[in-house]
């Protein structure tokens, strides 16, 4: 018999589900989609995701894949997944941010609320838990820094536009960003080394290079289809500086791979003092980190001084699923919301 809520997070690279039964995680599994290809990838991801969880009583879903431009606009992107969603997992909600949970058919004419509304969805569980902070969610494209403090978030942006402009939405991530937009210049060799514009190379090679990159998070192809060993991701380090992986050794390919993640760091540092700047938030507060990229995260709390607190601390489960949930956040956050709002 079915039983249970199911979160989801639909994403434009990724489908992330989350079990829930009694009140505690039981399972959670991310997918890769590629959903920019077509809404038969989506397909694909829920029939294998549902294949893996089982059916369940209720949905909960929460979306940032209408951003694909396999969509004309996000407006378009919401309707359409929204209706592909309501057809697949039958009793649905849908997140839309400050509005709470919505049917479907209402869902589909409010894509201002709906769209790219995960964050929030995270911010609002972190913000029940802890009275106050930075909550980090990096993923494997962007990274969410959102101040929250007396239970309520404080972000002053709300759209992907607004975020971007107040630093409370930086796109770098843990696997997917390509090197060229980490930095057009880095210490190679004793000299500064100009970056190629190419996509040879994503962070994930550097951070993989570097021992790094968790096992199972990188669910992409890399960036020359080649495979993901130490040697083929220094490869692709080598061409962003215009060498070949034996123009220097194994050493000097792991300091190139640090100056990258370097530069990453020092990015999201500046965004996230950025957003302190503003929030009232006490300086002992600490940083919730989620998501892929948690292992930078960490990096950040003890730049910023502040301590650091993972997200699966705040999820009730078994310690996979909580483990599981902490890169998951958002399909974690909503089921667990609409569990406590039935």
């Amino acid at each position: 018999m079915a039983a249970g809520l199911i979160g989801w997070d639909v994403g434009g690279a990724h489908v992330k589900a989350a079990r829930l039964e009694g009140g505690r995680l039981t399972r959670v599994i991310q997918l890769p989609c590629t959903l920019w290809l077509g809404v038969e990838h989506l397909d694909r991801a829920l029939d294998e995701a549902l294949g893996r969880m089982g059916a369940a009583d209720a949905h909960a879903v929460t979306m940032t894949g209408e951003l694909v431009d396999l969509f004309p606009h996000r407006a378009e992107g919401v309707r359409r997944l929204t209706d592909l969603l309501a057809r697949r997992l039958g009793s649905l909600r849908i997140w839309a941010g400050v509005m709470g949970f919505l049917p479907p058919e209402r869902a589909r004419n409010e894509p201002r609320a709906v769209a790219s509304a995960n964050w929030l969805a995270s911010i609002a569980w972190a913000a029940r838990r802890v009275p106050e902070g930075l909550f980090a969610d990096m993923g494997s494209t962007t990274t969410d820094l959102v101040p929250f403090a007396r239970g309520e978030s404080r972000h002053r942006g709300v759209t992907d536009a607004e975020r971007l402009a107040e630093s409370e939405l930086v796109y770098t991530g843990a696997v997917r960003t390509p090197l060229m937009a980490v930095a057009q210049s880095v210490p190679f060799r004793g000299r500064p080394q100009a970056v190629m514009a190419e996509y040879f190379a994503t962070i994930a090679d550097a951070h993989r290079v570097r021992g790094a990159l968790p096992e199972g998070l990188d669910l992409h192809e890399t960036a020359d289809r080649r495979g993901k060993s130490m040697d083929e991701s220094a490869a692709r380090l080598a061409r962003m500086v215009g060498c070949d992986l034996g123009d220097a050794s194994a050493a000097e390919w792991r300091l190139l791979a640090d100056a990258f993640a370097r530069r990453q760091l020092e990015q999201l540092v500046q965004a996230a003092q950025r957003v302190l700047s503003h929030a009232d938030v006490s300086a002992p507060a600490p940083l919730i980190g989620a998501g892929a990229g948690r292992f930078l995260l960490r990096d950040l709390a003890a730049a910023l001084g502040r301590p650091y607190r993972d997200f699966a601390e705040l999820i009730e489960g078994p310690a996979d699923a909580r483990e599981a949930a902490a890169i998951s956040a958002p399909a974690a956050a909503v089921a667990l919301l609409a569990a406590s709002s039935a």
